[in-house]
């Protein structure tokens, strides 16, 4: 019988407002225990701090040009992240065998290859006294991957672990949306990639015009009105960037100018639609390249909540796939990513193999991540 371990996984999002954190049993294979999820959300400063820097790093050149601010940065998030673990400890009486530490990206470019998450694993790993897993991308990079997605393998776990027919996708909404395809043969190659922006324009054009982090419920998006003209024009634009055949995307992707001049509502509708209709033909190109191609869709993290972006994307799709989200089947759809990263941790503790040719574009399945052991 293959041995089980308590893993706790971190996860600060595109959103930056906060931390994930969660509890899990599992022997990095196939069994799987939920125990515990919390969140710790930031300061307003230190979200204005972070979203701050995130706006300056546009190449890979500026990584070097702002690292004093990043080193900075890179230390009191750790602070956080050390804080939240050690607060969620405190309501456990097992010990936690490992922390799979995210950390906060900062700047992806797979095409450098090239992915900067804020985290100082060393540093984690003293103050939490626990063993701490990072860096999950950098060998997925060196093996010709594109460093992300990396949750897939934990989706295909957690189709065992509901009861639901086979097969179908998950559809995460987060800043950058993913899918996974999951198939009738549940041991079939993992399938998944980027498909474009989740929340993070829509959030973006919320900040910038109000200072608030997100429309909540989706509701600014329903007093507006789409200008046609506006968001035909960035589809159009939008094309080139498909066209690349990209696997994993970053926020700085993609901006909001096109909808300058517009008012906040007018815009946030124009930007919801633009965001469902990406995300529409984005879902029936990968579903086009499968055996199965009508399957159901559940769907997870923050984007789920936009009620306006999920009628919208639900209305495009409705003809030939049902969308649920996945809270539905007893899954809390909030916290996927950091129940992720703790099995991941697990799978890196044991060299299992955590990207893949078809999820990350990788030579051949790789493993990841850097243990550190200051206990």
């Amino acid at each position: 019988m293959s041995k089980s371990f308590y893993s706790l996984g971190l996860m600060s999002g595109t959103s930056m407002d906060g931390i994930d954190v969660s509890i899990i049993k599992s022997d990095g294979d196939i069994k799987f225990e939920g125990i515990l999820n919390k969140y710790f959300q930031y300061t307003e400063d230190f979200h204005r701090n972070l979203v701050n820097i995130r706006d300056k790093i546009n190449s890979s050149q500026d990584l070097k040009i702002y690292s004093k601010e990043l080193e900075v940065l890179e230390k009191e998030i750790t602070l956080l992240h050390s804080k939240a673990v050690n607060e969620v400890t405190k309501e456990i009486d097992f010990n936690i065998d490992f922390v799979g530490f995210h950390g906060q990206t900062i700047f992806h470019n797979a095409d450098e290859k090239i992915s900067k998450q804020l985290g100082d694993g060393n540093l984690l790993s003293q103050l939490v006294k626990k063993k701490v897993v990072y860096d999950f991308r950098q060998n997925d990079l060196r093996n010709g991957g594109q460093g992300a997605p990396l949750t897939p393998i934990f989706h295909k776990l957690i189709s065992k672990e509901i009861k639901i027919d086979l097969p179908i996708c998950v559809l995460n909404l987060g800043g950058i949306a993913n899918i996974t395809a999951i198939d009738s043969d549940i041991n079939s190659t993992l399938v998944s990639c980027d498909i474009g922006p989740g929340n993070c324009l829509i959030d973006e054009w919320v900040r910038k015009k109000t200072g608030k982090k997100f429309d909540k419920d989706g509701s600014i998006a329903m007093q507006g009105k789409i200008n046609i003209s506006i968001l035909n024009q960035a589809l159009d634009n939008y094309e080139s960037l498909r066209n690349k055949n990209i696997l994993s995307h970053d926020a700085k992707d993609f901006d909001v100018n096109f909808l300058r001049g517009l008012s906040l509502e007018d815009g946030t509708s124009t930007v919801t639609e633009f965001t469902a209709s990406v995300l529409e033909e984005s879902i029936v190109g990968f579903l086009s390249k499968l055996s199965d191609k009508s399957r159901k869709i559940l769907v997870c993290g923050g984007g789920r909540k936009n009620l306006t972006l999920m009628k919208t994307i639900k209305k495009k799709l409705e003809k030939k796939h049902t969308i649920e989200n996945i809270d539905s089947y007893g899954i809390d759809g909030d916290f996927m990513e950091s129940q992720a990263f703790a099995y991941l941790a697990i799978r890196s503790f044991l060299k299992l193999p955590i990207s893949f040719p078809k999820t990350t574009g990788c030579k051949e399945p790789s493993t990841g991540g850097i243990l550190v052991e200051n206990i």
